[in-house]
C-alpha cells in the first residue's frame, strides 16, 4: 500500500515537472517570436509613410493599452482559470500578428496593435499558473528559471528576425512567423494535463492555506471567506479548470474581476507597487540614453554598443539561474533579499553615471543585469507572498500594470535630463533607487521575516 502511495506521488510529482517545463517552453517561444518583431515595427510604420510624430503616438499605444489591460486580464485568470484565459490570450495576440502581416496603411497596423495590447499578457498568467502549482519556498527558484528561458528567447528573437527582415517582404514574412509561433503554443497550452496535475496542486495549497488560517497568530496570514470557498470547491467531486469559464455567466466574472481589482487598488501594498514603480523607471533611465552616452562619452561605435547590450542581456538570461541558490543562501528571506539587491542596483547605477571609462561601464553592466534580474523576482514573489497564491493574477497583473506606468514616465524623464547632460538620466535614476532603498529601510521592519504581516482580502 505503501509503495502503490509513493508510485502515485511520484508520478504526480514528476507530472507537474513535465507541466513546469513545458510552461518555461511557452514562455521562450513568446518572447522570441515578438522580439522578432519589436526592432522591425519604428521602420516599417516609417516605411508605411508616418511621420515622426505620428510613428511615437502609435507606437506608445502598445504601451497605454497595456497599463489599463495587465490587471483586468491578470484578474480575469483568477476568476476564469488559466487555461482558459491563456488560450484566449495567445489566440487574440496571434490574430494581431497575423494582422500585422498584412498592413499596407497605417491604420491597418494600428489596428493589429490594439488586440496585441489588450490580451498579450501571456508570460503574466504563465508566472500566475506557476505560482499555482509549487510552493511558496520553490517559487523564486522556478520564477527565476521562467525569466531566464524567456530572456534566451528575447536575446535569440532579433537575430532571426533581422535575418528575415533582409529579404524581400521580410517584414511581413516575421509577422506570420510570429503569429504562427503562437498558433503552437496555444496549442501546447491546450495539450497540458490540465484536470488533474494542476487541480491536485491547487488541492495541496488549498490545504496549505486552511492550515495557515489556523495558525494565523504564527504566520501573520488570513484565509478570506472567497478563498474557503474556493477550497470546499476544489474538495468536492473534481471540477475541471478548463471548465470553469463556462460555469461563469459575463455579469458573474465582471464582478468578480471588479472585486479583485478594487480589493488590491485600496489594500496595504502601496510600499511594494511604490518600490517597483521607482525601480523600473531606475532601470529604464539606465538603458533609455545608453547607445548614445556610450557614444558621447566614450566615442564609441554602435557596432560595439551593440555587443556590449547583448552581453548584458546575455548575464540577464543566465542570472534568473542564480536565483534559486540565493534565494537559499537568504534561507527564503525575501525583503532583506529585495533591499540588498536594490542598494547594489542603485550602487551600480551610479557607478554607470560616473564611469571614466568604458571598462567601468562593461563592470556595471556585468552586475547589473544579475541584481536587476534578482530584484523583479524578489518583488513579484512579495506580492504573491502579501496577497496570496489565489489572487495570483490579479496581484501580477497589477504589478505589469506599474511597470507600465514606468514605461510610459521613463522616455519623458529621460528626454528632460538629457537636455541637461548623457549622464542626467541615469543619475536621476540613482536618485529614485536611492528613494526605493529608504523606502524599504521603513517598511521592512513592518513585514516578519517569513514575508509579510499584511495581506489582501481578495
Amino acid at each position: 500500500m505503501n509503495n502503490q502511495r509513493c508510485s502515485s506521488a511520484f508520478l504526480k510529482l514528476k507530472g507537474r515537472r513535465g507541466i513546469i517545463h513545458c510552461i518555461y517552453v511557452v514562455g521562450f517561444m513568446d518572447l522570441f517570436g515578438v522580439s522578432m518583431i519589436i526592432p522591425l515595427l519604428s521602420h516599417h510604420v516609417k516605411a508605411l509613410g508616418a511621420s515622426p510624430t505620428v510613428a511615437g503616438i502609435v507606437g506608445s499605444t502598445y504601451g497605454i493599452l497595456q497599463l489599463f489591460s495587465s490587471t483586468i486580464i491578470g484578474s480575469w485568470s483568477d476568476v476564469v482559470g488559466r487555461r482558459y484565459s491563456l488560450l484566449t490570450s495567445i489566440l487574440l495576440s496571434a490574430f494581431g500578428y497575423g494582422l500585422l502581416g498584412i498592413s499596407t496603411s497605417i491604420t491597418l497596423f494600428v489596428l493589429a496593435r490594439i488586440p496585441v495590447g489588450l490580451f498579450k499578457h501571456t508570460l503574466s498568467i504563465c508566472r500566475a499558473l506557476l505560482s499555482d502549482l509549487v510552493s511558496e519556498s520553490e517559487r523564486p527558484l522556478v520564477m527565476g528559471h521562467f525569466n531566464a528561458a524567456s530572456s534566451v528567447g528575447f536575446i535569440l528573437g532579433p537575430v532571426v528576425g533581422g535575418y528575415l527582415n533582409e529579404h524581400e517582404g521580410g517584414f511581413y514574412t516575421s509577422s506570420f512567423t510570429c503569429a504562427a509561433i503562437f498558433l503552437i503554443n496555444a496549442g501546447l497550452v491546450w495539450m497540458l494535463p490540465w484536470n488533474e496535475k494542476i487541480t491536485d496542486q491547487k488541492e495541496t495549497n488549498c490545504s496549505k492555506s486552511v492550515q495557515n488560517g489556523s495558525h494565523a497568530n504564527n504566520h501573520h496570514s488570513v484565509l478570506t471567506a472567497e478563498t474557503k470557498a474556493d477550497c470546499r470547491a476544489l474538495g468536492k467531486p473534481r471540477l475541471r479548470l478548463s471548465e470553469m469559464s463556462l460555469l461563469q455567466p459575463a455579469w458573474r466574472q465582471l464582478t468578480s474581476v471588479s472585486s479583485r481589482i478594487h480589493m488590491v487598488a485600496f489594500s496595504d501594498m502601496w510600499d511594494l507597487f511604490l518600490v517597483r514603480l521607482l525601480m523600473a523607471i531606475a532601470i529604464m533611465l539606465y538603458y533609455s540614453n545608453f547607445s548614445l552616452a556610450m557614444e558621447e562619452r566614450f566615442s564609441l561605435k554602435p557596432k560595439v554598443t551593440g555587443y556590449l547590450i547583448s552581453y548584458s542581456s546575455t548575464l540577464g538570461a543566465l542570472a534568473g539561474f542564480l536565483v534559486g541558490p540565493v534565494t537559499k543562501l537568504y534561507r527564503n528571506n525575501m525583503p532583506a533579499l529585495l533591499l540588498h539587491s536594490t542598494v547594489l542596483t542603485c550602487l551600480l547605477i551610479f557607478l554607470y553615471a560616473t564611469a571614466p571609462s568604458v571598462w567601468q561601464v562593461l563592470l556595471t553592466s556585468t552586475f547589473f543585469a544579475i541584481s536587476t534580474s534578482i530584484g523583479r523576482t524578489c518583488i513579484t514573489d512579495l506580492e504573491l507572498q502579501s496577497g496570496g497564491v489565489h489572487a495570483s493574477g490579479t496581484l501580477i497583473g497589477a504589478g505589469q500594470s506599474v511597470t507600465a506606468v514606468g514605461r510610459v514616465l521613463a522616455p519623458l524623464l529621460s528626454g528632460l535630463m538629457q537636455e541637461i547632460s548623457p549622464c542626467g538620466p541615469p543619475s536621476l535614476g540613482v536618485v529614485l533607487a536611492l528613494a526605493a532603498v529608504g523606502l524599504l529601510l521603513i517598511r521592512i521592519p513592518k513585514w516578519d521575516g517569513r514575508g509579510l504581516a499584511k495581506t489582501v482580502k481578495l
